[in-house]
């Protein structure tokens, strides 16, 4: 794994399963030079895994997952290379809120189907995290309800299930926005198939630099497409596991063998970012 980055990874600060520090420590035992902390909506671990990064030697990038939506469709933005990280707070603070409000709307949803979990045993497994349906399916799984994470996704909380409560909608210009202001380039998170050229260029218009290119869900011909797409229009690559604390599977730290020269890249470009933000302040 030498001369290779880690850019999409969760902690306990959102819905991973790792403590900030220990995530550190897992990508230094995998080998990488550096890891990326983009938990949902919360910059609450980097701080803690910074710290670690410091201990144990590995470069820790400041970063963030939003939700937005472009339409009908929700599309995830990855913030990185972050550097004012009290910039994004007050709306990172105002996501969150909304988090746990759908949480006790889904909660709602699931007391009158039948279901009668409580909020607070979800906000129990979210342990002072950004709350998320990972976090209400434990608490199914806890209570008894369903099997798995996935048997919750299909019986009660995804999309169509009697739990289910979309999210409020941010648009893709203002996470954008966000992240900018916070000195990082917003990278197109795991777009699979629908990562087309069209859609891309779409969202390149309205402020994104970047396309997540290697993920676990991701086919060869996917990250070839993807790949070809961002060197065509400009923009970054970028790739990470996506993980959660998983120890075995497709979605172990470091799995995409992302190569360091994406991380370097990736804060080239926000420079431009930072420095207008100095201009701006001078």
């Amino acid at each position: 794994m030498s001369g290779c980055v880690d850019l999409h990874a969760h902690s306990t600060a959102s819905d991973g399963s790792a403590a900030p520090g220990d995530v550190v420590a897992a990508a230094r035992a995998a080998g990488l030079e550096a890891i990326a902390l983009t938990d949902h909506d919360t910059v609450d671990g980097v701080a803690a895994a910074r710290a670690a990064g410091l201990a144990l030697g590995i470069d820790v990038v400041a970063g963030v997952e939003l939700s937005a939506s472009e339409g009908e469709q929700e599309v995830h933005i990855l913030g990185l290379q972050l550097r004012d990280l009290r910039y994004l707070e007050p709306a990172l603070a105002d996501f969150r809120a909304a988090r746990t409000a759908r949480a006790a709307a889904m909660v709602g949803a699931l007391n009158a189907a039948g279901v009668p979990v409580t909020l607070d045993a979800v906000l129990v497994h979210a342990a002072g995290g950004a709350v998320g349906r990972p976090h209400v399916a434990r608490a199914l799984i806890a209570g008894g309800w369903v099997r798995d994470v996935r048997d919750a996704f299909r019986q009660y909380i995804g999309l169509g299930g009697p739990g289910y409560v979309a999210k409020p909608r941010l648009a893709v210009a203002e996470a954008a926005e966000l992240v900018h202001g916070a000195g990082g380039v917003a990278v197109y998170a795991h777009p699979g198939r629908d990562g087309t050229v069209a859609r891309v260029r779409s969202l390149a218009d309205q402020g994104i630099d970047g396309v997540e290119v290697l993920h676990p869900s991701h086919s060869a011909e996917d990250v070839a497409r993807l790949g070809a797409i961002a060197d065509a229009m400009g923009l970054v690559r970028s790739g990470g596991s996506d993980w959660h604390g998983a120890r075995e599977g497709t979605r172990t730290l470091g799995c995409m063998a992302v190569p360091a020269v994406w991380n370097a890249e990736q804060d080239a470009r926000a420079e431009r970012y930072r420095g207008a933000r100095e201009r701006a302040s001078a």
